[in-house]
Parts: structure tokens; C-alpha cells; sequence
């Protein structure tokens, strides 16, 4: 399970949405109002990953993922969703 870390800086959805692989290098996505950079993950190269898009909430995504939540131990915590 992610940890809650209350001292990550938060950033905003549109703030969020600029770190989309795309627009800049970071690649980042929210869980449960965490936001992770997914940057060294091969996975998520150019931003995608399957039929998922960084740089927004994948909070709800994930019911269909063929993974758990523990996926995002992998990856930095960089922010809060606010």
C-alpha cells in the first residue's frame, strides 16, 4: 500500500496533467492522492502505458489493471493531488 506522506508538495490536476511525458520529461500519475513519477519505468515510455495516459489519476484505472496497488512501491512519491 502507498505511503500518505503529508510533507509532498501538492500539485493540482493541470499541474499534474503537464507531467505527461509529452509536454516535458516527467512522466507522472496519481493513486488514491499520491502522485508517483513513473519516469524510469520502461512501461511508460512517451507517457502511455497500454490504453492508460500519464499525467492524470489512475485511481480508478486500476480495477481493471492486471496488477495490485503495490505496483506503485516501485516509484517515487513526488506530490500530492489537491
Amino acid at each position: 500500500m502507498p505511503v500518505h506522506n503529508t510533507s509532498l508538495p501538492g500539485y493540482t490536476r493541470s499541474q499534474l496533467a503537464l507531467r505527461n511525458g509529452q509536454d516535458r520529461d516527467e512522466i507522472w500519475c496519481a493513486y488514491e492522492g499520491i502522485i508517483y513519477d513513473l519516469s524510469t519505468s520502461r512501461l511508460w515510455r512517451n507517457g502511455k502505458h497500454y490504453e492508460h495516459w500519464a499525467g492524470q489519476d489512475l485511481t480508478d484505472e486500476l480495477v481493471g489493471a492486471p496488477h495490485s496497488n503495490g505496483v506503485f512501491d516501485r516509484f517515487a512519491a513526488v506530490g500530492k493531488l489537491i
